[in-house]
């Protein structure tokens, strides 16, 4: 894994120290293990990160940033794979889920124009929401265990690389 990449890019534990927007979380943040980058703690990250990013919900990142705390992943990167949704991507993979959902559960595909109303908001939330939510939870769940299994075995293969590495560079050295 790029292990250097992501240290660069991550926010240290002590400018998450000097936040004073955070203070209120008082020693939770300070937990080193939450800042750790090792297998176990980013594949954590990516399982959290990647399950919230399918779901249609509003503050992402801070459910993301509660289940790393509680599992005991990686931070920065859970609430930073919140973003594969964004304002861009949101559209066709929450479309998707709704289709996924819609074909799961056996009902058609509507064809529906979005109106941002109570009125709309209220007729469609059973026939749209229901078939939404639940192929948003299935392609989260299936979305995340592969991202679990891909960062587990890309990180096992870099190690089983290095040591293989190390190993030739004895053996030409002796």
């Amino acid at each position: 894994m790029p292990k250097r990449f992501i240290k660069r890019h991550m926010p240290t534990p002590e400018r998450i120290r000097e936040m004073k927007a955070l203070h209120f979380l008082g020693d939770v943040l300070h937990e080193p293990n939450l800042w750790h980058i090792n297998r176990h703690a980013v594949c954590r990250a990516f399982l959290i990160g990647v399950f919230f990013c399918f779901i249609p919900m509003p503050f992402q990142m801070l459910a993301a940033g509660f289940f790393a705390i509680w599992f005991n992943a990686n931070l920065p990167v859970s609430v930073a794979l919140v973003w594969i949704s964004n304002p861009l991507t949101m559209p066709p993979i929450f479309y998707f889920n709704y289709k996924v959902g819609a074909w799961l559960l056996g009902r058609p595909v509507l064809d529906f124009e979005f109106h941002l109303s109570w009125h709309w908001l209220s007729e469609q939330l059973i026939d749209i929401g229901v078939p939404l939510y639940f192929g948003s939870v299935v392609v989260g769940v299936v979305g995340a265990c592969i991202s679990y299994l891909i960062i587990q075995y890309l990180w096992r293969r870099k190690v089983r690389s290095d040591w293989r590495k190390r190993r030739m560079l004895r053996q030409q050295s002796a």
